[in-house]
């Protein structure tokens, strides 16, 4: 028996009674297939108040940009009727089966692009799909904020604050991660503790309990502690390794820079036949650590450590509490890390080099959050790998116009919602769609 290419269209679209595919037209130029549905129904359900058996008063035309078909890009078009209902007295568009009220695009579409968008920056993903990059962040955040909305965050124990800046020193987003789910949470404008109450505020919405958080990993940032203290009164806070380190490696740097500024002689002399290689080479061998040197770098460090400079010492602190961390983690005694952390403060505020000394106050004001960022090693590396996903989420976001885009696609890519469209193509292929190629 014949089928008809309008019921295998039907079909291939998902399309049941009262909708049906009444015409096709095939543009072998513009490469482009357009379907015109139809609606046979003469009485609908109220869409407002679900009332059954209503008159359509009109019918308004309307199209959708669908999945493509083979090679061609595919359209909807369709008369969607107004229903007129007697109870309410409201005349209501009815609801299509393909699309979400107000969108352009069919729901298969959106899903497809929700997809593409979490692998491949978005103005790549919009020039696939051959659609604006402005359509797509609507979408993504349309469907962001309905997924967010149904998530729960019940279980939440343990996280991880951050910030991040969208440009170089400049607009700044505080994010908070769940550590234990390996996922973020919360992201907004700001890094001031008001962000910590919005979190704290956002966490009750979603079935958290504020007073429940036992553990919070973040920086030396006093403001979020402040916040901390104040929305998360039950939470013990430990300063995260990643960020100590870093302030011992710019603490060094620090000495560096003003001793090769304000002592350029001292310099040179301790050079002696040396060229400026050396100096280079210095600089480099420094920051990274003894495994990762060069054989320059080898040669410029053995002759730091013979030399006089202020830079010897300072480079000694360093690598003297990236051994307590190590000793921290190797041994896991509370007890031993706090003893070798004060010793190393001691030495720090006796080294004459102030911004060490700076580092050493710093520290002490914090000690038994230092004490406990040594031992969770835990929120340490999940909190650094959470900010190696958020600057692919900014490379992704590349030519984002707010911060709300940003934001939107952090969600997308690190939030782990359950509740977005799954991808299309990921789904066995109708038997439909295999019809449609035999008679094609």
């Amino acid at each position: 028996m014949a089928i008809g290419i309008e019921s295998l269209f039907t079909s291939a679209l998902g399309l049941s009674a009262p909708w049906r595919v009444e015409n096709v037209n095939l543009d072998m130029a513009r490469r482009r297939i357009d379907f015109d549905l139809t609606c046979d129904a003469k009485r609908l359900a109220c869409p407002v108040c679900g009332l059954l058996d209503q008159g359509i008063h009109d019918r308004q035309k309307r199209q959708w940009r669908h999945l493509d078909f083979f090679q061609y890009e595919a359209w909807l078009h369709a008369e969607v009727p107004r229903v007129a209902c007697s109870d309410c007295g409201k005349t209501t568009q009815a609801q299509v089966p393909w699309a979400r009220e107000g969108s352009g695009f069919t729901a298969l579409f959106e899903a497809l692009a929700l997809s593409l968008c979490r692998e491949l920056p978005v103005r790549q993903a919009a020039a696939l799909l051959r659609c604006t990059d402005k359509q797509l962040w609507r979408r993504i955040e349309h469907y962001v904020d309905e997924a967010r909305s149904l998530d729960d965050m019940s279980a939440v124990r343990v996280i991880g604050i951050d910030e991040t800046s969208l440009r170089k020193g400049q607009d700044y987003i505080t994010v908070v991660h769940d550590l234990d789910k390996k996922r973020l949470l919360f992201a907004c404008e700001g890094r001031d503790h008001q962000t910590v109450v919005n979190f704290a505020q956002d966490l009750q919405a979603h079935g958290g309990e504020p007073g429940k958080v036992a553990h919070v990993c973040q920086d030396m940032s006093a403001a979020y502690a402040k916040g901390v203290a104040q929305a998360l009164t039950q939470a013990q806070i430990s300063y995260d390794r990643f960020h100590v380190v870093a302030m011992a490696n710019e603490a060094m740097d620090e000495v560096r820079r003003h001793e090769t500024s304000t002592q350029p002689q001292a310099i040179k002399a301790a050079l002696g036949d040396n060229d400026r290689k050396l100096l280079k080479s210095l600089t480099w061998g420094m920051r990274r650590n003894p495994d990762g040197w060069s054989v320059n770098q080898t040669n410029a460090m053995h002759w730091l450590q013979h030399s006089t400079l202020r830079s010897a010492r300072a480079w000694r602190l360093k690598m003297a509490l990236r051994t307590v961390y190590a000793n921290a983690a190797r041994h896991n005694n509370a007890t031993q890390a706090k003893s070798e952390l004060k010793a190393w403060l001691s030495w720090a505020t006796r080294c004459r080099l102030a911004p060490f000394k700076k580092l050493a106050r710093t520290l002490k004001q914090r000690l038994d959050g230092v004490v406990r960022g040594m031992l969770d090693n835990r929120s340490n590396a999940y909190v650094e790998a959470m900010n190696g996903l958020l600057q692919q989420a900014k490379r992704a976001a590349r030519g984002f116009r707010t911060a709300r885009n940003f934001i939107a696609i952090a969600y997308l890519r690190m939030s782990k919602l359950k509740h977005l469209p799954s991808n299309p193509l990921e789904r066995a292929v109708p038997k439909s769609n295999v019809l449609i190629h035999r008679c094609l």
